[in-house]
């Protein structure tokens, strides 16, 4: 590809990279079945649904054993045990929060299941593209393995790369904490879990349609989210307090030492999430309960309007979390905590009622704020000295030395009760972030149907993390976390069961620009921070204990001696007749407006002494009828006085202990930033047999050893059922094909197995073709892996035909059965319409048209004059899983459609993106206006790719997402040019 020279005056477009950081190779999706993989076995339970939640006191419920105990005492002796049992449920003990099974559930076991990366994204890779740069793999963080090393998963550390991924968020964290050891790695972990019961109202079905209502046609049919709901709601607060207890034990595994968790929850749930934290991470390691508007709807309800929501912050071990604490200020909008203004030559005013006006006029702009704070320490000595004819005598906060430092400083107020320290607030301009946050409203702009604002995110990021650090978020969303943490210079891992979320995160984080915060000269890159700025925090302590501030005092003494001298010499120009009418003017004042208006500053103006003003008693400004020499003395002084408190001042700011401002890092103006590089990747499901090694999910994850008894088999059970009732189904309803036809059984019988699970023939076939079927996991999509060994297997038996029917189809399985890889067995891949998995969320179940064969996305590969190529994207099959048809829709119907110009058959690299939302590029194009040309963008919301040049591997892939987040894939051979 040719390259086009950057000029000096064009932005630089970077990304950061956590060149220290490392993670575990984990397998490709297109090579994933060319490597071993263990996959221990799952165990499932279910739970008593007959208590409510309650509030217990004895800590292993013994206290229901008391009755039968009591009985039994009256008849004969206890045993010892027993005799313990009732001694410790009589004692006094904290409460915990009972749930329907809590007590039977002695433990859980989780698959720590393997994920497979689908696809490598770096927006800097896209952008070389779009400005016409020849593209390496190592801007997609691509360890580039030899063949041995890459098959060898989880085996190596390669560079980091930042997650997104489609997964149960329980399975997903014990994978990342035992087979990638991340347990103990994790800084920081931010939920959002569900605040209700509906089921729609918790997942938004459709890539374009934010609107979710309580409609059978607006809810999601995820395979993966139907089970997500299940296992949440099934038992209405009792399933969601387990399903959160256990996500929360995997999260605090993953957590280091210092590590804090948020948790996000509305008032609904507050009080009950937060005694399951209490029970999981123990009640000493609560933080605090932070509040945030989500709204300031003017709505009346029946009550009082909730316009709140919460987030209970507990940290892993509160006291070893203190060190990681980064403090968040704000900016302090008004003056509101000053209790006086000072003018420039010390005039001091008392905000009262007289003058509470004035607060908003010239006291803003010609005065001086600040506030007086308590000197009074008990503990500490007494003193006692003379300061300009008054006594100081007192217990301080400073010794002697340090108190005189701070009245030469004129850092001290002297009132009726005593001497008070003047906290000036541009001594410190900001404050520190306390636990309600009333400036944050909902998500601006929000892409997802649930999603928080990322300010609440970034504030929680930045009081607990450090740049380079990793933080995850098990519910995605619209990616929130992930966009904040990507801003922010930390690595992050993000989890959601639903493609939608995924669809719109992946876009989100693509299609983001952000500024290039400069990096402290450290070493370790992003990981040694940024370069923040800072603000004065001037104290007490710093002015009482900083030493040069004497030489200053010394300098300017004899200068405010002399002109004090020169003030009072001229003292004696002023008459009897102007001290007369000045008295005047001060009784005026007194009688017009109260006693209470005159200020120090009339009276020193206008009540003039006989012979000599000391020190602290010069007028701070003139009456015009004071003599002109007078007026001209005073002025000298006041301006010398002013030059030593400039000097004073400068000497205090640049003493004092700065804090650093967290966020706001310094910005270089010459640069862009984008995301850095990350990978989309899936939990690889377990396959779908009635071998007891690899069941069919779907039941509870929960365990309890009291139900052991009568549960071998279980799972097999399980299985068969399922299988029975999904052959049963195919074999009456046949499959429906793209030409509207559709193809009946004539035999269909199930086999036993753990590849291949029926077989049979189809009607009004005279060639009489034998028929396998492998049915795809029930929450999960059909993978790579599970396409070659059932292909294997049918080639082995004699099959003709292997019909996959999946709930869903991962990009690697498609791209392996749209190559027809074996002639002699033909494949065909039938969609389960989602319904059938959704029986008891619907109120109508289908009965016909169950399983629907649709193609692959319409594209041509055509070459260009000079030997460069262009993919062609004209539509694909979108299948609506609410009216289970198969509509064949144009370019402009699909959500998103990528290519990697250069497949390797490994993990799709996406080159070019493109997104038929014209605006989504928008930011990126005025971030870089000059450096990349206007029209590549708006190629990106075409069907038509941009140029690029055969690559190594001579194969393109192109893939379509769909409105509901599903993918289709196509490769292309580049000597194959054409459809």
């Amino acid at each position: 590809m040719a390259t086009k020279k950057r000029t000096t005056s064009q932005k630089e477009v970077q990304d950061y990279r956590h060149d220290n950081a490392k993670r575990k190779n984990n397998p490709p999706a297109g090579i994933a079945a060319q490597g071993k993989i263990h996959d221990p076995p799952k165990q499932e339970y279910a739970y008593n649904p007959h208590l409510p939640p309650n509030l217990r006191f004895d800590p292993n419920g013994d206290a229901d054993k008391l009755p039968e105990l009591l009985q039994k005492v009256q008849r004969e002796v206890l045993s010892a045990e027993e005799a313990k049992t009732i001694a410790d449920a009589l004692r006094h003990h904290e409460p915990w929060l009972e749930w329907a099974g809590k007590q039977e559930k002695k433990s859980f076991e989780v698959d720590p299941v393997a994920l497979h990366i689908h696809e490598r994204v770096s927006a800097k890779a896209i952008l070389k593209v779009a400005a016409r740069e020849n593209v390496q793999r190592s801007l997609f963080a691509d360890p580039q393995q030899d063949y041995a090393e890459a098959v060898d998963f989880y085996q190596h550390d390669v560079e980091w790369a930042n997650r997104l991924i489609l997964g149960d968020s329980l399975t997903v964290m014990s994978s990342l904490a035992h087979r990638e050891d991340l347990a103990g790695k994790v800084q920081m972990i931010y939920i959002d879990p569900p605040y209700g019961i509906k089921y729609a109202s918790n997942f938004q079905s459709n890539v374009f349609q934010r609107d979710v209502k309580d409609r059978e046609q607006d809810l999601t049919r995820e395979p993966e989210q139907i089970k997500a709901y299940r296992d949440t709601w099934t038992l209405g607060t009792h399933s969601y307090l387990a399903y959160l207890r256990d996500r929360l034990i995997a999260a605090k595994d993953l957590l280091t030492d210092n590590g804090s968790i948020f948790v996000q929850i509305s008032d609904e749930n507050v009080h009950r999430v937060r005694s399951v934290m209490d029970e999981v991470f123990g009640p000493e390691n609560f933080v605090s309960q932070l509040v945030f508007t989500k709204t300031r709807s003017l709505v009346s309800s029946d009550f009082v309007t909730t316009i709140c929501d919460y987030i209970l912050w507990y940290a892993k071990d509160r006291d070893l979390a203190k060190e990681k604490m980064r403090k968040v200020f704000l900016k302090r909008k008004d003056n509101t905590l000053a209790s006086h203004f000072e003018n420039t030559y010390g005039e001091i005013l008392t905000i009262g009622e007289r003058n509470l006006k004035l607060r908003n006029s010239e006291i803003v702009d010609d005065y001086r704020p600040f506030m007086s704070d308590n000197l009074i320490r008990q503990p500490n000595p007494e003193i006692k000295f003379d300061w300009h004819g008054r006594k100081i005598e007192g217990r301080f906060r400073t010794n002697e030395q340090g108190l005189k430092r701070a009245l030469q400083a004129n850092r001290i107020l002297f009132t009726r009760s005593g001497i008070r320290y003047k906290f000036f607030l541009d001594d410190f301009p900001v404050s520190p972030l306390n636990h309600l946050w009333q400036d944050v409203i909902g998500a601006q702009n929000p892409v997802y149907v649930v999603q928080t604002n990322s300010q609440v995110v970034e504030r929680c990021l930045l009081m607990t993390t450090d740049p380079g650090d990793l933080v995850l978020d098990p519910t995605c969303g619209g990616g929130t976390t992930a966009y904040v943490a990507e801003q922010w210079g930390r690595r992050w891992i993000t989890i959601d069961t639903s493609r939608v979320a995924i669809a719109l995160a992946r876009q989100r984080l693509l299609t983001a620009s952000f500024d290039y915060y400069e990096l402290k000269d450290d070493p370790k890159g992003i990981a040694g921070g940024f370069d923040n700025k800072t603000v004065p925090h001037i104290t007490l302590k710093s002015i009482a204990n900083n030493t040069a501030l004497d030489p200053i005092f010394l300098k300017h003494e004899p200068i405010l001696k002399d002109k004090l001298e020169t003030l009072n010499n001229t003292l004696a120009e002023v008459t009897q007749e102007i001290r007369t009418k000045l008295l005047a003017k001060l009784a005026e004042k007194e009688r017009r407006e109260g006693k209470k208006s005159v200020t120090d500053a009339d009276r020193r103006r206008w009540q003039l002494p006989e012979t000599a003003w000391q020190e602290w008693e010069v007028p701070f400004d003139t009456d015009p009828d004071w003599p002109e020499t007078l007026q001209d003395a005073l002025t000298d002084y006041r301006k010398a006085w002013r030059a030593k408190m400039d000097e004073v001042n400068e000497c205090i700011a640049a003493s004092s202990e700065g804090e650093e401002l967290v966020d706001q890092p310094e910005v270089d103006r010459k640069r862009v930033r984008v995301s850095g590089p990350f990978t989309v990747e899936a939990v690889q499901p377990a396959e779908e047999s009635l071998d007891a090694d690899s069941p069919i999910g779907g039941e509870p994850e929960e365990a309890t050893d009291t139900f052991e008894d009568g549960e071998e088999g279980h799972e097999a059970v399980n299985a068969e059922a399922y299988l029975d009732k999904i052959i049963r189904l195919l074999k009456n309803d046949g499959v429906k094909f793209p030409d509207n036809k559709t193809m009946k059984f004539a035999t269909l019988d199930p086999l036993e197995g753990d590849v291949l699970h029926a077989e049979g023939s189809w009607e009004d076939d005279d060639t009489e073709r034998r028929v396998a079927v492998a049915f795809g996991p029930q929450h999960g999509p059909v993978t790579a892996i599970q396409v070659e060994q059932c292909l294997r297997a049918a080639y082995r038996y004699g099959y003709d035909d292997l019909v996959f029917a999946g709930f869903s189809f991962d990009g690697a399985a498609q791209t392996t059965i749209s190559k027809d890889p074996n002639p002699d067995v033909r494949i065909h891949m039938a969609h389960i319409n989602p319904d059938v998995a959704m029986d008891d969320l619907l109120k109508e179940t289908p009965t016909s048209q169950l399983f629907t064969v649709f193609g692959l996305p319409r594209t041509e590969l055509k070459e260009t004059e000079n030997g460069e190529f262009i993919v062609k994207m004209e539509g694909v099959d979108i299948y609506n899983p609410v009216d289970n048809t198969v509509n064949s829709a144009g370019a402009d119907k699909v959500a998103a459609w990528f290519i990697d110009s250069d497949y390797n058959g490994r993990d799709f690299c996406i080159t070019q993106a493109f997104f038929p939302d014209k605006k989504a590029w928008d930011k990126i194009v005025r971030d870089l206006k000059g450096v990349i040309d206007p029209e590549c963008f708006e190629k990106f919301s075409g069907t038509e790719s941009l140029p690029f040049p055969a690559g190594e591997h001579a194969c393109v892939a192109v893939k379509v997402i769909d409105p509901r987040g599903n993918e289709v894939m196509r490769v292309h051979a580049l000597g194959e040019v054409g459809y």
